[in-house]
């Protein structure tokens, strides 16, 4: 790579360290980073030979989850290495059972990259979704190392597609072969001359079915729900997408409702009981029993919200009203319609579901109201645009089936 990029990582790196001083996220990427090279000298084989697997944070290693139990089943000796840049990813799966190693990805200058690659020997590299360093990228290239990024997205308003992204273009060149997820990103990456592209789908469509056929019973949510005529689960909210939804709730007597924050903590969880007009309790602390005499649920724990999904009628999911919504397949697969804020356009999965009419899109209350009520109000509507959401799972199944037989099953 360029001087100038080599630069920028550099001046990067020095800004994670100096916010590290104040923000917590930062300080575990760089507390994660100064033990990787120990780690993996003490943890790996010295003769190498492993399947790396690389996710940014934990939304991309749920994409790469399914690759992963699919070597795993298959090659059962099989040396495989996971690393994330994100605490996000980090620190919820670094046990994960089905990898030899999990670890936090250095920074990408040359000298960083030259003692991971020389210490772990990759017999291939696998990249999911996002995460672009030219260095590593390079040095894989330079070493003959098959490397992949699968589950891949490109966007008009990407820098590849710049008339100042040569040296993002130049990253691409790097890859041995690249898995998109829709005809529009192997179309765009034609037009730069990227011809070593397959359109293979989404393997989140996979991870999210393999979830709800293991997901497990909330003994809690089944007691609210079990007399209910309609309830919402509402999944990762934030504050904005609360002032929608909870007065929705409180102004519909028959309504359910079981709500996971997508940050869980004490000053959250009483923000929104105190806008409550109606009987709740807290999944952690709540029995059955007691479940049974509220209408509210809150999900003040983690790893719960993928089985609540079950015990709804309608899912709204949050994060619109920020960067973007959080996963909308995670709750389509159960069959239900899902409605979520304005900033969906970079989600294929948004846009594909508001074409199919499996998903709704509001900005302001007046499109909310228009949106809820006659979803609320006909049973057979609510049904039939479940339905559609749930179709659309079902056909974009299969990617990680095409990506495993490609790379690894030959």
């Amino acid at each position: 790579m360029t001087p100038f990029y080599d630069f920028a990582i550099h001046l990067y790196s020095l800004g994670v360290k100096i916010a590290s001083l104040r923000h917590e996220k930062a300080r575990k990427i760089i507390d994660g980073q100064a033990v990787t090279m120990q780690r993996l000298k003490k943890e790996l084989s010295p003769e190498g030979g492993y399947i790396w697997i690389h996710a940014a944070s934990l939304g991309e290693f749920e994409q790469g989850r399914p690759l992963i139990e699919m070597i795993r089943r298959n090659h059962p000796d099989a040396k495989i290495l996971l690393t994330f840049f994100s605490p996000s990813g980090y620190e919820v799966r670094h046990n994960f059972p089905l990898v030899d190693a999990v670890v936090y990805l250095p920074f990408d200058t040359k000298k960083n990259v030259r003692q991971f690659l020389d210490t772990v020997k990759p017999r291939m590299a696998i990249f999911v979704k996002y995460e672009f360093w030219g260095n590593y990228l390079n040095e894989l290239k330079l070493r003959g190392i098959p490397t992949y990024i699968i589950s891949a997205i490109f966007r008009k308003s990407q820098p590849f597609f710049k008339p100042w992204g040569g040296e993002f273009r130049k990253m691409l060149t790097y890859f041995t072969h690249i898995y998109v997820q829709d005809e529009g990103s192997r179309e765009l990456l034609a037009g730069i001359g990227i011809k070593n592209v397959t359109v293979a789908g989404d393997t989140r469509f996979d991870r999210v079915t393999d979830i709800m056929e293991s997901c497990v019973e909330i003994p809690q949510a089944a007691a609210l729900t079990r007399d209910a005529s309609l309830t919402i689960v509402a999944g990762s909210t934030w504050p904005p997408d609360e002032s929608y939804l909870l007065p929705c709730f409180n102004a519909h007597p028959g309504m359910k409702l079981i709500i996971a924050p997508h940050e869980v903590n004490e000053e959250r969880i009483a923000a929104i009981e105190s806008q409550l007009n109606r009987p709740s309790c807290r999944l952690s602390t709540a029995t059955p029993e007691e479940a049974a005499k509220c209408d509210c649920i809150i999900v003040d724990c983690y790893g719960k919200l993928s089985s609540a999904y079950r015990y709804g009628n309608i899912a709204y999911i949050g994060g619109g009203f920020g960067v973007g919504i959080h996963n909308l397949n995670e709750a389509a697969v159960y069959d239900i319609p899902v409605i979520f804020g304005p900033h969906y356009h970079k989600f294929k999965e948004a846009r594909d579901l508001i074409k199919c009419k499996g998903g709704f899109s509001f900005s302001n209350k007046e499109e909310f109201d228009a949106i809820i009520e006659p979803i609320v109000n006909d049973k057979k509507l609510r049904e039939q645009y479940g339905k559609n959401a749930g179709n659309y799972i079902k056909e974009n199944l299969g990617a990680t089936r095409i990506i495993y037989a490609d790379i690894v099953g030959r």
